[in-house]
């Protein structure tokens, strides 16, 4: 017994002295930990977010008009199958099918499916041409003109032997559907990463200066703030979409579109920001660093910005689906993105049709994803948002 209670004793010690010696991020990735919704959230957004950003390799075809099948518009799922009443196989395969119009259908599709001809399904296959890292920046004149090439890749995870093969079906001009919902992800998420980033230096600049200095740099820089606060979205981007060029690159108006949304999205963390530098800039830590001879610039960076760090990432990830939903909303109503760009508002313009909702229900499977994801955002932001909270542990 005595042996017992001194190892008790010894495991509760250690425990003790990990606790109060563990540094910041580790306390919070400890309470992250404890909550099951967040994590389960967290792992649903990395397997989306590497989806996402592998698209091209996962997806079988390319999502623009340049890889649609012509012979199997508006097409339904094929789903791949190992067994049927023919028997069973050990590699997935799909049916031959051949499409006809007639008079007794009013001159819609009709699928005749030929279940006696198999066609299988192939792992790493050669594809559509893809490549990586490439950008190409097309403005009115030539002075910002720039194209990175990036590199090419042929090799898709999957195929078939011969034809196409559609898991989430087709769209009315015979694009293959899991494909731009994949790249679609990877364009959300690609907006929502700029859009973040630019709110985010804004705010620590803008919020960190005023907060910092106070006085009438203060009420100029707050007044900023709540100006740009009180600009209405939709009319700014009603606006905007206007005067945007025609001849303006699908790529030019994506990176448009993202700082558009970044230079919108600054003032609330930027708030955070200025309140936090208020309470702390009198603090004795603060008042040593002035005395030894730093600058204010150093002191903001170095000292202030640092002691609430796990604040501004819980911002940060809070802010994702917030962004992401504005895109999707503006593409959705015509002015963010728009075809050829493949993004989860422009291909939730398709649902809102009469005909689909009817007819061609896997139109909406893209909006399962949309739903998901920003679920998942939500769940690790709030987990985050707890784990970061040093009294969460006390208020449970």
């Amino acid at each position: 017994m005595t042996d017992t209670s001194s190892t008790e004793t010894n495991v509760d010690q250690k425990l003790k002295e990990a606790y109060f010696t563990a540094g910041q991020g580790q306390l919070i990735w400890a309470r992250f930990k404890k909550q099951k919704a967040a994590m389960v959230g967290a792992w649903v957004l990395i397997v989306m977010i590497l989806s996402g950003i592998f698209a091209p390799f996962l997806t079988p075809y390319d999502p623009t008009v340049a890889g649609r099948n012509e012979s199997y518009l508006n097409g339904a799922p094929q789903i791949p199958k190992f067994w049927d009443e023919n028997g069973f196989s050990w590699r997935p395969f799909i049916y031959t099918f051949e499409r006809t119009r007639s008079i007794q259908t009013n001159f819609r599709w009709v699928t005749t499916i030929d279940r006696e001809k198999r066609r299988y399904v192939q792992f790493f296959v050669e594809g559509s041409k893809y490549t990586y890292l490439r950008f190409n920046v097309n403005l009115p004149g030539k002075a910002l003109d720039f194209t990175i090439p990036g590199f090419a890749f042929k090799t898709h995870l999957f195929g078939v032997e011969s034809g196409q093969v559609h898991i989430f079906g087709t769209d009315a001009t015979g694009k293959d559907i899991f494909s731009r919902t994949f790249f679609a992800i990877n364009t959300s998420l690609a907006v929502g990463t700029i859009g973040v980033f630019i709110a985010f230096v804004l705010a620590l600049i803008i919020g960190g200066v005023s907060g910092y200095y106070g006085g009438w740099i203060d009420s100029v820089l707050q007044m900023i703030t709540d100006a740009v606060r009180t600009i209405p979205a939709i009319p700014l981007f009603m606006a905007v979409a206007a005067f945007i060029p025609p001849e303006w690159s699908s790529e030019t108006r994506f990176l448009f579109i993202s700082m558009m949304l970044g230079f919108i999205g600054w003032p609330t963390l930027a708030r955070r920001v200025r309140t936090h530098l208020l309470t702390e800039r009198n603090q004795e830590y603060v008042l040593a660093a002035q005395l030894c001879g730093a600058s204010a610039g150093h002191v903001i960076r170095r000292h202030l910005l640092p002691s609430f760090t796990s604040y501004i990432i819980v911002d940060l990830v809070i802010s994702f689906p917030y962004m992401v939903l504005s895109e999707t909303a503006l593409s959705f109503i015509g002015l963010g993105l728009k075809d050829p760009v493949n993004s989860l508002g422009v291909m939730l313009q398709s649902v809102t049709n009469a005909d689909v909702m009817l007819n061609y229900q896997w139109y909406f499977i893209p909006v399962i994803f949309f739903i998901t994801l920003v679920l998942a955002f939500v769940f690790v932001g709030d987990g985050l948002r707890d784990a970061a909270d040093p009294y969460s542990s006390v208020k449970k």
